[in-house]
C-alpha cells in the first residue's frame, strides 16, 4: 500500500477555501429558536448520515451570528431548497438583516420551530450529537417530521464558485450500460 505525500506542509485558509469553492454543494437553510427568537442560516454542508434511524448532519460556522442559537436549540428545521427558493437562501446568508421581518414568508410549526413557506422540502429534527471542529460545530440531527411543497418541480439549488445554480436535465451525464 502506498501513501500520498502532501504537496505542501501547510494549507492556508485561502487555499482551503479556494479548493472547496470549486466543489458544488446543495443549498439548505437551517432555522431554529432556542427561546431568544428565530434564527436562520444558509448551509451547503447538509448530508444524509443514516436512514434507520433517519439522521442528517450539517456544520455551523462559529463566525455566524446564528451559530449560538442553532447550537443551543434542541430542535431545528432544515429546509432543502430549489431554484424557486433562492431568495430564501440569499436572505438567510445575508449578514445584519432581520431574516424573519416578512411575517408572510414564515410561520411556526405546532412544535414552535420557524418554518419558511413553500420550500421544496423540510425536515424537523432533534439534535442528537454535536462535535466541535476548529471554529465550526458539526451537528447530527434525527429526523422527527418531514414536509414537502406540493407540485414543485424546480431544479434543486446548488452553490458553486460563489454562484447559485440549478441542477437540471441539462447537467445529466449519460453513461452507457455495461
Amino acid at each position: 500500500m502506498s501513501s500520498a505525500q502532501p504537496i505542501s506542509s501547510a494549507v492556508t485558509p485561502e487555499e482551503f477555501a479556494d479548493i472547496f469553492r470549486e466543489h458544488p454543494g446543495g443549498v439548505a437553510v437551517v432555522t431554529a429558536d432556542a427561546g431568544d427568537g428565530p434564527v436562520a442560516m444558509t448551509v451547503t454542508s447538509v448530508s444524509s448520515v443514516d436512514v434507520s434511524p433517519p439522521i442528517l448532519m450539517f456544520s455551523v460556522s462559529g463566525r455566524s451570528s446564528s451559530a449560538p442559537t442553532i447550537r443551543a436549540a434542541q430542535t431545528v428545521v432544515v429546509h432543502l431548497l430549489d431554484t424557486e427558493d433562492v431568495e430564501i437562501a440569499k436572505l438567510a446568508a445575508t449578514h445584519g438583516v432581520d431574516r424573519f421581518a416578512d411575517t408572510s414568508a414564515w410561520s411556526r410549526l405546532p412544535t414552535g420551530e420557524p418554518l419558511y413557506h413553500g420550500t421544496r422540502a423540510w425536515i424537523r429534527g432533534m439534535t442528537v450529537s454535536s462535535m466541535d471542529a476548529g471554529d465550526a460545530t458539526i451537528i447530527a440531527v434525527q429526523a422527527l417530521e418531514t414536509g414537502a411543497a406540493e407540485g414543485k418541480s424546480a431544479p434543486p439549488l446548488v452553490y458553486h464558485s460563489r454562484t447559485w445554480h440549478g441542477l437540471g436535465d441539462h447537467s445529466k451525464l449519460d453513461h452507457p450500460a455495461g
